[in-house]
């Protein structure tokens, strides 16, 4: 294993995953919205699941979005 390449790896997954996260999150929030689902001034409990089957690995992170 080269450290090197494996870090940057690591590092522009987190990055696609973040910025492709937020986006997600944005719209499914503006949708519930607009549908009324959500008023608009709610805390959000939030989980994201990270797994790598070859490596054994599967993680959960609990958090909040606040919309207010």
């Amino acid at each position: 294993m080269h450290d090197d390449t494996f870090n940057m790896s690591i590092r522009k997954f987190l990055k696609m995953v973040g910025v492709s996260s937020q986006h997600e999150i944005e719209q499914a929030v503006a949708q519930a919205i607009t549908s009324g689902h959500i008023k608009g001034n709610e805390k959000l409990p939030v989980k994201m699941t990270l797994s790598i089957d070859s490596a054994n690995l599967n993680i959960n992170f609990d958090g909040m979005i606040e919309l207010e």
